[in-house]
């Protein structure tokens, strides 16, 4: 499933050239950090072990590779990709003291990675930037073990009119605070296009399920501004 927006030539690579150097803080800044909440929530829901692996995709600056090491064992072996090297550089720097974070560039759609290799995948406000879902999504089941679990935490549809109301508003704000933070409105403008544009809760559950993943759910936090996706590689 292509995605029109995302396969603008350039666009998201040069949507991440541009803000990789305070995306952290604009994250806090646009989520109120509730964001850090958001995360956490996706961790325990995964209830990790101390034997699990990870790999996470679309990766950032690793937030969620560093909630997986201090909530299992910081010796465990994880992989991050991202696609942007400066995300990774900020990355790197943000954990150096985690001697065990292997860190790739890479596309969701073509992963470097052997088949049946990790026990949890996760993707969080990434999959929505990807150029085709199908792909991400393959690749995803691809490299997880079988009895693994996919989890992708991404911007949703809200269901109650008022709130929904209410972010719109909010929603509008955020390329002027990208302005001023950041120095630049159009990658928040990006933002909140292809936030409206990307599928709804259920959309997401069928094209899981399309690509082979079984038992697939989601949870809405926020009344649904995020969902949290799990699908099993059975």
């Amino acid at each position: 499933m292509q995605q029109n927006l995302q396969n603008k030539k350039g666009l998201v690579q040069g949507v991440f050239d541009q803000v990789f150097d305070k995306y952290d803080l604009m994250n806090d800044f646009m989520s109120l950090g509730i964001h850090r909440s958001w995360k956490k929530n996706l961790i325990n829901m995964m209830n990790p072990s101390k034997k699990n692996n990870l790999i996470d995709v679309a990766c950032g600056t690793g937030d969620i590779g560093k909630l997986f090491l201090d909530n299992t064992d910081k010796k465990n072996s994880i992989t991050c990709i991202d696609p942007n090297k400066g995300m990774i550089s900020i990355g790197k720097e943000k954990l150096k003291d985690y001697q065990n974070i292997n860190w790739v560039i890479s596309s969701a759609e073509k992963l470097p990675i052997k088949e049946n290799s990790f026990d949890f995948y996760t993707i969080s406000f990434g999959l929505r930037n990807t150029k085709n879902l199908d792909e991400s999504l393959s690749e995803a089941f691809r490299v997880l073990k079988p009895g693994g679990r996919f989890f992708c935490l991404e911007f949703s549809k809200i269901q109650n009119e008022n709130l929904d109301f209410i972010y719109k508003q909010y929603s509008k704000l955020i390329p002027i605070i990208g302005k001023y933070v950041v120095g630049e409105k159009e990658p928040y403008e990006y933002l909140i296009e292809s936030i409206d544009k990307f599928l709804n809760q259920e959309e997401l559950l069928e094209l899981m399920k399309k690509n082979k993943f079984e038992k697939c759910s989601y949870r809405n936090l926020s009344g649904g501004i995020v969902s949290i996706h799990s699908g099993w590689k059975i």
